[in-house]
């Protein structure tokens, strides 16, 4: 890449006057022609030259800022490479820039398995009995017979076809989406909430599954009150109250439901022959109203409004009369549950032999000919009967007189009803419910039909609430529900539920107003209808793959379109019940997704879900990063997820739900065996940070050495923008003990990282990190104890019950847990105290920390992520008690200057300290206990070939290239001095903090060997509290600028 030099392209304004600012900035010419500025007091402050900047405002400005030039920092890999690249120590006083610029900117299932039938002789049914039948005598209901003349009376045959149409229309679209929703795999029972659960999730199906399942609990009162309301009616025509009317209904409808239930109970194969019995009634007393319609009318008919057809009266009830406070929208309410019986067949699939194609066969033919039918005997009835009428005989006049008002079509026709004008009667079709027995050609078979229509809907109800409901309580959603999960017999019937639905409909009847239930009943039917809508257009929407449904006549914008129009009804047909439906919703979404039920059935929120993830994701592709929106983002050293919990805890207090974490873990060993491992692990790990809601993800390789696996997570990690920025690992505490390759793996990883431009972080605990061994021991102890409950159960085989001879087996098994955890035997005294302690510091981080400080020794400019981490830390919760203080190098006749520049350079990052302290005495040689401490350190890693000739001296060297020399300890004494004097003036000034965070030194390639370098990070953080050592990869993190 062609490399621009730092002035290149850059903007210089010539009003500025460098003078002003503090550090003074010198520009200097080069002999190969390019232009630097240079900071001379760095060479000072710390007593040797140095490539290093220490922080300073002109790094962090933009290209062509008025306020004064941009300074431009080394790079990293300048830093890192300068010695491999010149052979020797060679300084030079600054850096050029490369093409990117300072600032890091550009300068230009289980669910598909077929059901195992373990209970022979299950009753399955066929498209025909099992959907069609159940969805034709559902939706074939109370309506037909009791208050569809009532509604084409108040509406007219104009108003009231386009009530019957918005209900097809809303039925026919929800019936599509649910034809393709259910052939696209394998249905079982549940009905509507197996379609939307295993669509949309648990999230939803819990929600709606309760709500569905009342609302046919709620559906089987609806219909009794109105089969009670035909029979009070047929008593009191024969003056046979018991006691009042609505007293009455609440009696008769009780029986009723007793008797339903007996049906139900008995099985599916009794309930199944009752609908054919009910179902041939019905068709029965259809066909009787048509043929009614036809035969002459009789002058008591005519009494009561019946004329036969008539194009005056058809005409006449045209156009809508709504009365008593009636408007279109709360005459749709109180017919739109007739059309809601549509997952009659869907609610026992279950019981289906074929689901798939039963559903959308018997479904969708079972609403064209209920709606057919709806249609044609309302307008049979509209065009043969008058809004009102007297019933009295006696009304009868000479057809041709002079005829006024609303009832000048029954005196055309020869009865003089005006009376009803000032008063209300009791027949036509706005006053009598029971018109139809009066149109038919035999009134028994309309009571009869009646009976049917009303029975087959509750029976059918009472069938699919508890079905539904045990299906919803199998998922084990609700705990608290799965009680009423059971099954009885051959059918697995779910007698808890039906019980539970007895009661529910029982408090219903008890209401006895037909008015009142209904709006109740259509809002929770519409609140499925909508999700079962919106099911088919998010699979659609998602694109996923597994969404190929058999049936194909379906569109995901009409199945929106029907979601938001059912809505819409439900507010229309009553606002405030629409607002409980939702509320009621929302709360039990909330709980369900709070209580995450562990289960994972492919919904189509996870298929959005990863479409808006990798949407995301290539919009970031697009878009250069920011400064501004620098966040760090983790890939964090820990081994297993559980192996270095202090580790993860601080990386995750770093990134918390808004940045990237990865906790990454390299298998080391023969392929097969590790990947073997690696597998194994993956998802227990993955789990375990779910479960302890540590926001991460967990990563791991297989590879022969561990540097090269670190180097392929470093490569390979993370996807577009998202990927990872700084590498966080924990201090290698036993690198004296751990042999060469261990060490040189260890320091090749951060050559690696540096080299790959990622920020480093090192923490390093007194107690150390790794708890692996107490870990394994806690498995160890968990498999014992499994072992010993496997033994318990052989031996026990009634679950723990037995006596006698049982109880003492049951001691001996004891004896399994305490020779599988003493095969090791106990640890001795003085290393459970120090386990003891290393689990105590391993959770430090996971706690709220007490008050106190975050040291931050900001020694070096590396683009401000020393300073931006610990900010961050200050941000949480757990850390909000500890205040930032900061420490910086400076001379000693400037260190009031240096401490105004750095809180003017905080100020402008608009970041909170409470104390700025400089210190003037880095320079200064460190005390003969530390260098004592330090050649005892190195004194093994030494090969002292000084003391030798020359040829002898290379032999040695060439023999252990690894050890350090007396060259090398000559040349970088001074660098050596500076980490020892730092941990002294480290101890002096941090002892008591919280956490320490330094500038990490930089190991040079090729220059410094591996074991001193380690002996640098070793003397710089000895006997401190928890140390951060950070380094960023030079390129700004942070800026002032808005």
């Amino acid at each position: 890449m062609e490399r621009f030099k730092s002035n290149g392209g850059e903007h210089v304004n010539s009003a500025y006057d460098s003078t002003l600012d503090e550090p003074p900035i010198y520009e200097t010419t080069f002999s190969n022609g390019e232009h630097r500025t240079v900071r001379p007091s760095v060479v000072s402050a710390f007593g040797h030259d140095t490539l290093d900047r220490v922080p300073n405002i002109d790094f962090y400005r933009n290209a062509g800022s008025v306020s004064g030039h941009r300074a431009v920092r080394p790079s990293l890999q300048e830093l890192h490479d300068v010695f491999q690249k010149n052979g020797a120590i060679s300084v030079p006083d600054t850096v050029e820039d490369d093409i990117e610029g300072s600032d890091g900117t550009p300068s230009d299932d289980l669910e598909s398995a077929v059901p195992i039938d373990s209970k022979k002789g299950a009753i399955k049914f066929g498209w025909i009995r099992g959907v069609l039948v159940r969805c034709m005598l559902n939706i074939w209901g109370v309506m037909l017979f009791i208050r569809l003349s009532w509604v084409f009376g108040q509406a007219g045959w104009g108003l009231g076809i386009v009530v019957i149409a918005l209900s097809c229309v809303v039925t026919t679209i929800t019936g599509l989406s649910m034809s393709a929703i259910c052939t696209n795999g394998v249905v079982r029972g549940g009905g509507a909430y197996y379609l939307i659960s295993r669509s949309l999730g648990p999230e939803f199906g819990g929600s709606i599954g309760l709500i569905f399942a009342f609302a046919n609990a709620v559906a089987v009162a609806m219909y009794v009150v109105g089969f009670a309301e035909t029979v009070v009616e047929l008593l009191k025509d024969h003056s046979a109250l018991m006691v009042d009317e609505i007293n009455d209904i609440r009696i008769v409808g009780c029986i009723t439901v007793v008797l339903l239930l007996g049906i139900s109970v008995a099985g599916m194969e009794w309930e199944a022959k009752a609908q054919i019995v009910l179902l041939i009634i019905l068709l029965v007393a259809i066909v009787n109203v048509f043929v009614g319609t036809f035969i002459p009318a009789t002058e008591d008919k005519k009494s009561k409004g019946f004329f036969n057809y008539n194009s005056k009266i058809f005409l006449e009830n045209f156009t809508p009369a709504f009365r008593e406070k009636e408007t279109f929208f709360s005459v749709f309410a109180i017919f739109f549950p007739a059309a809601t019986g549509i997952l009659a067949g869907a609610n026992i699939s279950g019981d289906l032999r074929d689901p798939q194609a039963a559903i959308p066969k018997g479904t969708l033919l079972a609403i064209v000919i209920t709606g057919i039918t709806y249609l044609a005997v309302a307008l049979c009835v509209s065009a043969t009967v008058v809004r009102d009428a007297t019933g009295n005989i006696t009304n009868a006049i000479v057809p041709g007189g002079f005829c006024n008002g609303s009832t000048a079509v029954a005196c055309e026709l020869g009865y003089d009803f005006s009376s009803c004008e000032v008063e209300k009667c009791k027949f036509g079709l706005m006053n009598n419910f029971q018109v139809m027995t009066m149109v038919s050609g035999f009134g028994p078979l309309i009571i009869a039909g009646t009976f049917s229509a009303t029975l087959s809907s509750a029976l059918a109800s009472l069938v699919s609430a508890p079905k539904v409901f045990q299906a919803l309580c199998k998922d084990n959603i609700y705990k608290a529900l799965y009680f009423f999960a059971k099954g009885h017999g051959k059918n697995n019937e779910p007698i808890r539920g039906y019980i539970l639905t007895f009661i529910i409909s029982v408090a219903f009847i008890l209401i006895g107003n037909l008015n009142t239930i209904a709006p109740i009943i259509s809002n929770f039917f519409l609140a499925s209808y909508a999700l079962i809508n919106f099911s088919c257009f998010h699979a659609s929407y998602a694109k996923s793959p597994g969404w190929r449904p058999a049936y194909k006549y379906y569109n995901m914008w009409l199945s929106l379109v029907g979601a938001v129009l059912c809505c819409a009804v439900m507010f229309v047909i009553n606002w405030w019940a629409a607002l409980l439906t939702y509320g009621i919703e929302i709360l039990l979404y909330i709980y369900v997704t709070v209580k995450k039920p562990d289960v994972n059935w492919g919904s189509s929120t996870q298929a959005v879900t990863f479409v808006s993830a990798v949407s995301n994701a290539l919009s970031l592709s697009g878009v250069e990063d920011h400064v501004k929106n620098f966040r760090p983002q983790i890939l964090a050293l820990t081994g297993s997820a559980r192996t270095r919990p202090a580790l993860l805890d601080l990386a995750h207090s770093f990134s918390k739900n808004y940045g990237l974490c990865l906790t990454c873990e390299v298998f080391v060993g023969p392929r097969s065996e590790a990947l073997q491992e690696m597998n194994a692990g993956m998802e227990k790990n993955q789990q375990w940070l779910r479960k302890t809601k540590r926001k991460a993800f967990y990563a791991a390789v297989a590879c022969d050495g561990f540097r090269e696996g670190t180097e392929s997570l470093l490569q390979a990690s993370g996807l577009g923008r998202m990927r990872p920025n700084t590498l966080m690992m924990g201090f290698k505490k036993n690198w004296r003990t751990a042999g060469t390759e261990s060490v040189q793996n260890y320091v090749g990883i951060l050559h690696d990282a540096f080299d790959f431009e990622y920020g480093t972080v090192i923490l390093r605990m007194k107690q150390g990190l790794d708890v692996s061994h107490i870990v394994e021991a806690e498995e160890e102890m968990l498999k014992a104890a499994k072992e010993q409950q496997a033994l318990e159960k052989e031996m026990m085989p009634n679950g723990g019950k037995s006596k006698g001879l049982f109880r003492k087996s049951r001691k001996s098994s004891q004896q399994v847990l305490t020779t599988r955890v003493s095969v090791c035997g106990p640890p001795p005294p003085q290393v459970a105290k120090m386990n003891e302690r290393l689990l105590e510091a391993s959770s430090q981080f996971k706690k709220k920390q007490p008050k106190g400080t975050i040291d931050v020794w900001w020694l070096f400019d590396d683009g401000g992520l020393t300073l931006l981490l610990p900010y961050i830390l200050t941000t949480r919760k757990k850390w909000k008690d500890s205040n930032l203080r900061i420490f910086v190098a400076g001379q000693p006749e400037r260190s009031e200057l240096d401490k105004q520049e750095m809180k003017s350079l905080l100020q402008k990052f608009r970041i909170n300290c409470t104390d700025i302290t400089v210190i003037d005495d880095i320079h200064v040689r460190p005390s003969s206990d530390s260098l004592r401490n330090l050649e005892d350190m190195i004194e093994p890693f030494c090969l002292h070939e000084g003391s030798k000739d020359t040829a002898q001296a290379e032999a040695m060297q060439k023999e252990q290239p690894w050890k350090i020399t007396d060259k090398e300890l000559s040349e970088f004494e001074e660098k050596t001095n500076l980490q020892l004097r730092l941990n002294e003036v480290l101890q002096q000034n941090s002892k008591s903090a919280n956490l320490i965070i330094v500038s990490m030194p930089i190991a040079r390639k090729e220059s410094i060997s591996d074991f001193l370098y380690m002996a640098w990070l070793d003397v710089l953080t000895k006997d401190l509290p928890p140390t951060l050592l950070i380094r960023g990869n030079h390129k700004s993190v942070l800026t002032f600028y808005s």
